[in-house]
């Protein structure tokens, strides 16, 4: 009987050979006491091959962001014109959850890792603002014309981000054991309710009062919002917010 051979598993791609090497090494020694020597050398490649797919230590710790944040505006500028533009901004913020949650080991590690060094947080809200900023510019062509066009973009977009960290945030807290989709869809369905398109009257500037649905687990629920014609938009979502919290 003749024994056959099994061929060896296949190695990983360099770039990820390279975040592995990285994340252990993190865990091992701590970040700060890691250098990009240390990480080449447990990889097995030279530093040139390091710095091709990685600009800085800092960008190994997110290496996936970049392609994310493609296919968030590729979702956005293959807009429909009659899909409703906080739906689909609130959509796009689906998608950086969902990278996330492909990977729940390497997410929660990597949220650990971040919490412990303060240059990793700075770096983190960097990459968090160049999200927003793409929400926005994207609104900011559906709302072109409109009174407070800009500023609603802006106001639309900040809301989006902050209720997509709020999930994220507790997806990662649980280590990856809740639905993901389930929490975001939570999270976001307040920036819909407020900013949707019927949802909230008085933030578009047309009129003076706006009916909101009650949550999901009490549809016969309705909560009455009366707010001044001219108020600022920061203070309609406040009185929203609040009204939200004790209905």
């Amino acid at each position: 009987m003749s024994s056959s051979s099994v061929a060896p598993p296949a190695k990983p791609p360099m770039r990820d050979a390279l975040v592995a090497a990285a994340f252990r090494l993190f865990v091992e020694r701590g970040y700060e006491q890691t250098t990009v020597d240390d990480i080449v050398a447990l990889a097995g490649v030279g530093r040139r091959s390091f710095f091709r797919y990685f600009p800085s230590k800092e960008d190994v710790v997110f290496p996936d962001h970049e392609g994310c944040l493609a296919d968030m505006t590729a979702f956005l500028a293959a807009d429909d014109p009659e899909c409703e533009p906080v739906r689909r901004v609130c959509d796009a913020a689906r998608l950086v959850l969902r990278m996330y949650a492909e990977n729940p080991t390497f997410s929660v590690q990597r949220y650990r890792l971040t919490k412990q060094v303060p240059g990793l947080r700075a770096y983190e809200l960097s990459v968090v603002w160049r999200y927003e900023r793409a929400l926005a510019e994207y609104l900011r062509g559906r709302y072109a014309g409109r009174p407070d066009g800009t500023l609603r973009a802006d106001v639309v977009a900040a809301a989006v981000v902050a209720a997509h960290n709020n999930a994220l945030r507790s997806w990662l807290r649980s280590e990856g054991r809740v639905d993901a989709d389930e929490t975001v869809d939570h999270a976001l369905g307040y920036v819909q309710a407020a900013f949707g398109t019927g949802a909230a009257g008085a933030a578009e500037g047309g009129a003076s009062a706006a009916l909101f649905g009650g949550p999901a687990e009490h549809p016969d629920d309705v909560v009455v919002l009366v707010s001044r014609r001219d108020a600022p938009l920061w203070r309609v979502v406040q009185e929203i917010e609040t009204a939200f919290g004790r209905a």
